[in-house]
């Protein structure tokens, strides 16, 4: 077969056709097995029942989670179906009241208020947050701002208040939570503290 025949350019468009089809199928399998809960970046559910940190990584040159010791949220310890439920209806909280019109969750949203990814890290919560709201815990400062960031004003930019209620606003805290604990290798940059 010559390379100047119709035939011979087909054949190699239906066999480079297929190796891409086999290569795309195994980069897939492997991505969700990357990206789904308990995956390799993306712990379980119930990490929410623990501590959860960030740390400069040497050897990987970027901020990195750290899951530490029991810390349950709200003094709860929530199984892996309950932590799931409780993130899932955080997760619809943040979406119905279009927090990404203002705020930005795994690099997706807009830039006018804070960038939530790692919001649970922030020290802001135990340094400010709880002594403004006079929460004994993160998750409770969180919550109470939450339902009344008009009592908090923020900087130069407020946040509305959402009219949400302590369900919801645990819910989303749950969420934030459980987020600040995936390895976004490194996103947002230099938000842990930064390094010579």
């Amino acid at each position: 077969m010559s390379i100047q025949e119709p035939g011979f350019w087909r054949a190699g468009a239906i066999s480079t056709t297929a190796v891409m089809i086999v290569v795309l199928i195994f980069l897939s399998i492997d991505s969700i097995q990357v990206i789904s809960a308990g995956g390799a970046n993306v712990p379980r559910y119930d990490v929410i029942n623990q501590q959860i940190g960030y740390r400069y990584d040497w050897t990987r040159r970027m901020d990195v989670p750290v899951i530490g010791g029991p810390e349950p949220l709200f003094g709860t310890v929530y199984s892996e179906t309950g932590a799931q439920a409780l993130i899932a209806k955080g997760k619809l909280v943040i979406q119905s009241r279009a927090c990404m019109d203002c705020h930005t969750f795994f690099g997706n949203g807009a830039y006018y208020g804070p960038d939530l990814t790692k919001s649970w890290l922030d020290p802001a919560w135990s340094q400010i947050w709880m002594p403004a709201t006079g929460a004994k815990t993160r998750e409770d400062a969180m919550v109470m701002f939450l339902m009344n960031p008009d009592r908090y004003p923020t900087w130069t930019r407020q946040m509305p208040n959402l009219q949400l209620t302590r369900e919801e606003a645990q819910a989303a805290v749950a969420y934030l939570k459980w987020m600040a604990s995936v390895d976004t290798n490194g996103f947002p940059a230099n938000f842990g503290m930064k390094q010579p």
